[in-house]
């Protein structure tokens, strides 16, 4: 590793919140180290204080949090820093980058503004040589074209793009300490991998050490060459990776790693009837146009693609962002336009009207990926569940209603008497539970699934697998699962779709797709989600 001297020290370090409900106990007297060129993970569920322990460090708490105890950069004492010192530090010799661009880079600037912004400052350069230094970062992490992409704002960038900006940006300095709060939870498997490969080559090129913060065990073991596991505000092991990852010593790691999603689905009965079946979908989106613009530029989002869904089957429709998959199932329940011949329970729904859609409606309900942004926040869980209701069934007295409501939420195990609080009150997965319930308690056939689980932690996800499991077997329910997840698709569905660029590349039985797929990008989607490798896990295994 080289040099044995810590870049960054953390000694007894507390962190702690004063808020409406009194105090909060965050960060519990921890220590942790990064060495020059040497990768820390530090793994935990949400709330562990993974992140505010990171935060403390760098100074940038909420107004009602404290830090206490010590973090040493280079031996300098930096804790409780004036701004002024701390500046000299932060951004330049310790960088951060935040787990979402979008709320991390200024929408009203561009990409090359906030690029030049941390080289003017730390660097001292002049507006000229700072904007020739944004292109060579630009090049550096990847981003094609990087002259035009210094005009370009935060929305007019992928997902991906844009994390890579958030790291040209964080590298700007040339820092000795990359802090990375959960990268690539947002991105799909490719480019997660594409990121990590960045990151290490970059680590490699300039010694960093590099603290990587991530709830995604799998994503620890294949990167990092240590890992701090943490729980509820304290460290419970710490080690190699490799070791704390195949040979954990604590119960609660083990938990961690026994929550990755496991099992197989079992294909529904060949005579199983048909509920929904579309033919040669197409859907094609306008982009710009005007009378000074000229034509506008037509994307094809989905290019004739079929599908056949049966009474208790799960689908898991795979692939990386703008591959088509979502827009397939928003087409498929008529949510946005499409051509093609779509069926649901053997009835033609391209000619209905509104009333007449409403009908079916009612029989194939959706989840969305993020219950924070799909669930009103003026509206309590009762009124939220109870909303299709009150569309479908207005007959219903209050009384019923509300007794149909306290079922549904029974049903994804949420206490009843939560019904009059607000989304905000809840956890992550709690809302996404609040999410499920809304869509069943209108007694659908098909729930049609858009990456619900891709934001949850590992034990989260797990239970809300398990959730989709039961409900699928006691009301013979069918889902088409949209994920970028490979693991969770592999353990909730029985037939896989791999979608890239609006087109059907394969499909066929889970296992068949997993164990043998056919096209080099299915290996390529699979490589990436299961990159470790065969002698990482027998270094493992020899003891590390």
């Amino acid at each position: 590793m080289g040099e044995t001297t810590p870049l960054l020290e953390l000694a007894n370090l507390d962190v702690r919140f004063d808020t409406a409900d009194g105090e909060v106990h965050a960060v519990r007297g921890i220590n942790l180290t990064v060495a020059p060129g040497e990768t820390l993970a530090v793994v935990g569920e949400s709330g562990s204080g993974k992140s505010q322990a990171m935060m403390a460090a760098m100074g940038l708490l909420a107004k009602n949090g404290r830090a206490t105890g010590s973090v040493r950069y280079r031996g300098r004492e930096i804790l409780g820093l004036p701004a002024r010192a701390l500046d000299e530090i932060r951004g330049a010799k310790i960088a951060m980058i935040f787990q979402e661009p979008m709320t991390s880079l200024d929408p009203l600037y561009t990409i090359g503004n906030q690029l030049a912004e941390p080289l003017m400052r730390h660097k001292r350069l002049g507006a000229k040589a700072a904007r020739q230094r944004a292109v060579e970062l630009l090049t550096l992490v990847g981003i094609p074209d990087p002259e035009r992409r210094l005009r370009a704002y935060p929305h007019e960038l992928s997902g991906g793009q844009r994390q890579r900006v958030m790291i040209a940006m964080a590298l700007a300095a040339e820092p000795d300490v990359l802090i990375a709060d959960e990268p690539t939870t947002a991105l799909d498997v490719t480019v997660q991998a594409q990121i990590l490969e960045l990151l290490r080559s970059l680590q490699q090129r300039f010694h960093m050490g590099i603290v990587f913060i991530t709830h995604d065990l799998g994503l620890a073991r294949h990167f990092a060459d240590r890992v701090a596991v943490m729980r509820y505000g304290q460290v419970v092991e710490e080690g190699p990776a490799l070791r704390v990852l195949t040979r954990p010593e604590h119960d609660y790691t083990r938990m961690l790693l026994a929550a990755e999603p496991t099992g197989t689905k079992a294909p529904p009965p060949d005579d199983a009837p048909i509920v929904l079946e579309a033919r040669a979908i197409d859907v094609t989106f306008q982009i710009g146009g005007g009378l000074l613009a000229g034509p506008p530029l037509e994307i094809r989002a989905v290019d004739k693609v079929s599908v056949t869904l049966k009474q208790g089957q799960t689908i898991g429709i795979v692939g990386e962002s703008g591959s088509g998959k979502s827009t397939l199932g928003r087409a498929l329940i008529r949510l946005i336009h499409s051509e093609g011949d779509i069926r649901l329970f053997g009835q033609p729904i391209g000619g209905l009207d509104a009333a007449g859609l409403r009908a079916l409606r009612r029989q194939v309900q959706i989840v969305f990926q993020d219950p924070y942004g799909s669930l009103s926040p003026r509206m309590t869980v009762g009124e939220i569940v109870s909303e299709g209701l009150r569309v479908h069934e207005p007959q219903l007295d209050a009384r019923t209603r509300e007794q149909q409501v306290i079922a549904a939420l029974e049903d994804v195990t949420l206490d009843p008497s939560l019904r009059n609080r607000y989304p905000h009150e809840f956890s992550g997965g709690q809302r996404q539970r609040i999410a499920i319930a809304r869509a069943i308690v209108l007694k659908p056939r098909v729930l049609v699934l858009d990456e619900p689980t891709s934001a949850l932690d590992r034990s989260v996800q797990k239970g809300i697998v398990e959730l989709l499991r039961r409900l699928q077997r006691e009301y013979g329910l069918s889902y088409l699962f949209i994920s970028h997840d490979l693991s969770v698709v592999r353990a909730l569905s029985d037939w896989i779709m791999v979608m890239r660029r609006g087109q059907l590349v394969e499909a066929g039985p889970t296992e068949e797709v997993y164990g043998a797929p056919a096209a080099a990008y299915t290996r390529e989607l699979i490589a990436a989600a299961y990159g470790l490798t065969d002698a990482q896990e027998g270094a493992a295994s020899a003891g590390n």
